[in-house]
């Protein structure tokens, strides 16, 4: 336990609020307490980012941060679970978070309305605060990962991306700071492709299940990332594939002539 988790303790209602999830097997007071001083940033408030965000909350992960610059449309209801019909036209960034405090009063959510970039990272990850214990990518297109995973590396923190789209989905958590490869290592050759980037969820089309299995695979990889510190997807890339209820994992390796990683990283900050 470090210092800031022995400084933090759970109050009653948490203990009450948490108590099967203490009770699991290899979960203890020390991980719920992990989650209580962790601070997670979630770029996308949508498909991805609601389920995601609202299973890391119920779970006790203490400070969410959403980042989206996008507003609610009618065809959103039908997989981004944190939107009611009468939310069409506010803020996603601002409308989930304010949702999520009242699924769980117990942490602070916060909700930005931007886009995410490297001239803003600094700024709008509030870095100068420290640095966040995870990024989540729940963006639906390649050109928004790439940008994302360049400011995972420069930063040095730990992403967690996730992708779903039609039946199928895709998940890897990258650790920068062990140097193990990153997102360009394992889609260089797709992320410069213009036309793989064209294919997102609104004109290729996605099952509402899709998003909800996807954003809940992420936030248990970020339970016990966060929780356990550990990566239960080390140079792997997770591939889910729900027309043919299969799941498998595949490795990759760190790729040497990467031009995002394996370029020395001067003066990040």
């Amino acid at each position: 336990m470090n210092m800031v988790e022995e400084m933090v303790q759970l109050s009653d209602d948490e203990l009450l609020r948490y108590a099967r999830q203490v009770l699991l097997d290899g979960w203890d007071m020390d991980a719920q307490l992990r989650l209580k001083t962790a601070r997670v940033v979630i770029i996308g408030a949508g498909g991805l980012g609601c389920p995601a965000s609202e299973t890391l909350v119920r779970a006790g992960v203490g400070y969410v941060h959403l980042i989206d610059d996008d507003e609610i449309e009618a065809s959103n209801l039908q997989r981004q679970t944190l939107f009611l019909p009468e939310d069409i036209g506010q803020s996603k960034a601002l409308t989930a978070a304010h949702m999520l405090e009242r699924i769980n009063p117990l942490i602070k959510a916060r909700g930005t309305v931007a886009r995410l970039d490297e001239d803003n990272a600094y700024e709008l990850l509030d870095i100068a605060a420290g640095k966040p214990d995870l990024l989540l990518d729940c963006t639906d297109n390649f050109a928004t990962r790439d940008i994302i995973n360049r400011i995972s590396v420069r930063y040095q923190i730990p992403l967690l991306s996730a992708s779903a789209i039609a039946m199928q989905g895709q998940l890897a958590l990258f650790e920068p700071q062990l140097d193990t490869g990153c997102y360009h290592c394992v889609f260089g050759s797709v992320v410069t492709d213009e036309a793989a980037d064209e294919r997102t969820c609104a004109n290729s089309g996605v099952l509402a299940s899709t998003t909800a299995v996807m954003g809940n695979l992420q936030a248990n990889a970020a339970l016990q990332y966060l929780g356990l510190t550990k990566n239960p997807l080390t140079n792997k890339l997770l591939i889910w594939d729900g027309s043919q209820m299969q799941q498998r994992l595949m490795g990759y390796r760190k790729d040497p002539q990467c031009p995002v990683c394996s370029i020395p990283i001067v003066n990040p900050l």
